[in-house]
């Protein structure tokens, strides 16, 4: 494999280019939350699959945030030469954060395949970028092989894991699986790019 050449993005021009995208799983109930701390930071974008939308409440969701859902992938194309969703937003975006990630989603970017907007944008994404993903699911799904074959082929595209966190039921049991919070996930990938800022120059990602 070549190595990685780093994207020069000058941040002291423009603010960073968030696009953030939520999979099938209750955890979307917080990605209003994430949506908006980004939003105060970085100019972002939001992509929601079908099956996350029952848990995403419209209501609170940022104003200055557009949501792209599966509806919209080809509604605007009319002609050979338009522009077609899921590149656009490949291009447009200096950062992609998946949060939660779902374990049907996790399979998906593993085996490429690439059935709905958010997996089109994944399999189409220029890995020179950061990409950052945030698991979601049932602690038997998290402990299965075959998440942990999952897990090893994302990193081997360059994809960070922001690991599950334990979590106590009502029944006093802890599980692990639980998404981390939105504000953790926004610090780490604005002290990321603060990071990579410094030790790169101006605005240096990878």
């Amino acid at each position: 494999m070549e190595p990685i050449t780093p994207v020069q993005v000058n941040y002291a021009s423009r603010k960073p280019r968030i696009l953030l995208a939520a999979s099938g799983s209750v955890a979307a109930i917080k990605f209003s939350n994430l949506c908006q701390c980004f939003s105060e930071w970085a100019e972002v974008k939001a992509v929601a699959t079908k099956a996350s939308l029952p848990f995403i409440d419209a209501g609170s969701f940022p104003r200055n945030v557009d949501l792209y859902t599966d509806n919209d992938e080809w509604s605007v194309w009319k002609k050979v030469g338009d522009g077609v969703l899921h590149i656009e937003l490949r291009r447009w975006a200096d950062i992609m954060v998946i949060a939660p990630l779902s374990a049907n989603t996790l399979g998906k970017i593993a085996g490429g395949l690439c059935d709905n907007l958010l997996t089109c944008i994944v399999r189409a994404w220029d890995y020179k970028k950061p990409f950052f993903v945030a698991p979601a699911m049932n602690s038997f799904m998290w402990y299965n092989p075959f998440t942990e074959r999952h897990l090893m082929t994302i990193d081997e595209l360059g994809i960070s894991l922001i690991p599950p966190v334990s979590k106590r039921l009502p029944s006093g049991d802890y599980v692990n699986g639980a998404m981390e919070e939105p504000s953790f996930i926004f610090s780490t990938v604005r002290l990321f790019v603060k990071s990579r800022s410094q030790s790169g120059g101006s605005g240096t990602i990878s």
